[in-house]
């Protein structure tokens, strides 16, 4: 491809396990793009296995970037992701490649295409006094009165889902605006209409179980026990970092620190996998101007990946059809 890119960007999101990174590495063997991760688990460095990451062959064939970009114990927002994915976007255009967007957290895509609207700071005292509430009577209490004071975020958040919830009451205390409508002035701050976007959604849901259980057990096989470990050594780590609340990472950092049993740990593992794929899928379901692709034991990434190089060569690329 010549001279500068003014196409769509691509998007290629989906549940975990639906076969992404295959997708676009069929995809990047047929045409001249530029893969960029929405991962917020793939920024970490050191944190492989888990995160199923593609491997440094693979990667070194097909870059993926927005990977390896921090370690364990930094944090990472989606506004830091959508000044990086721009920047990455531009990198591409420049180069005359198509910037593909290939990723699960839903979060940063959503605040890619939508814009984030300009939110205050962190309160340290705002925060102590959140944190003291629940301490005293559990984060159930600090969903309750989240509920009180900006319903929709609470219907949103899960009471054990401590970090967001301590974000969106210190929003609403510190600012006396609930986060919701923080949310709804983001309007025109997004790529919108630029993107294009494709889905893949599982034909079955057993099917998607089934690579599930399958993914854990070629990751012990690989030595993800012997990758916990030495996240375990690091000085500084500890289960209230994001790094380590990503599923399975979570789960096996409480087998090390004696909370739980191995056993338990693959149970737990399993079943927080399968939580973030119906999460996952539930977006998609609400999800505007996308083209959702089937895929299943019939329906591998190969199909996938024609249809989205048809869409691109304007082959039926209605945005708004289900395949």
């Amino acid at each position: 491809m010549a001279g500068r890119y003014e196409g769509p960007v691509v998007c290629l999101m989906g549940a975990t396990a639906t076969g992404k990174t295959d997708t676009a590495v069929l995809i990047a063997e047929q045409l001249p793009v530029r893969i960029i991760s929405v991962d917020s688990a793939l920024v970490y460095r050191g944190m492989d296995i888990g995160t199923a990451k593609p491997d440094a062959e693979l990667r070194r064939r097909h870059p993926h970037h927005l990977v390896d970009i921090r370690d364990p114990h930094e944090p990472y927002s989606a506004a830091e992701f959508c000044e990086d994915a721009r920047r990455e976007i531009e990198q591409a255009r420049r180069e005359g490649r198509i910037p593909l967007l290939v990723g699960g957290t839903m979060l940063y895509f959503r605040a890619l295409r939508d814009g984030l609207a300009s939110m205050p700071g962190a309160d340290p005292d705002v925060r102590a006094d959140i944190e003291a509430l629940a301490s005293e009577r559990g984060w159930p209490a600090v969903h309750a009165r989240l509920r009180q004071v900006d319903p929709a975020a609470a219907a949103r958040l899960r009471p054990t889902d401590s970090q967001r919830l301590q974000r969106a009451l210190e929003v609403y205390e510190v600012t006396g605006v609930p986060l919701t409508e923080w949310h709804a002035r983001q309007a025109g701050a997004g790529l919108g209409a630029s993107l294009l976007q494709f889905g893949l959604v599982p034909a079955e849901r057993s099917w998607l179980h089934e690579r599930i259980g399958r993914r854990l057990e070629a990751m012990l096989e690989a030595g993800f026990v012997d990758e916990m470990r030495r996240l375990h050594a690091l000085p500084g780590l500890h289960a209230g970092l994001p790094a380590l609340r990503c599923v399975g990472y979570r789960q096996f950092w409480q087998w090390l620190e004696g909370q739980i049993t191995f056993e338990r740990a693959c149970e737990a593992a399993r079943a927080a996998t399968r939580q973030l794929a119906k999460r996952q899928l539930t977006w998609l379901r609400g999800w505007p101007g996308l083209t959702e692709i089937a895929v299943g034991p019939a329906l591998g990434p190969d199909a996938a990946a024609r249809w989205v190089t048809g869409a691109l060569a304007g082959a039926g690329s209605d945005r708004k059809s289900k395949h």
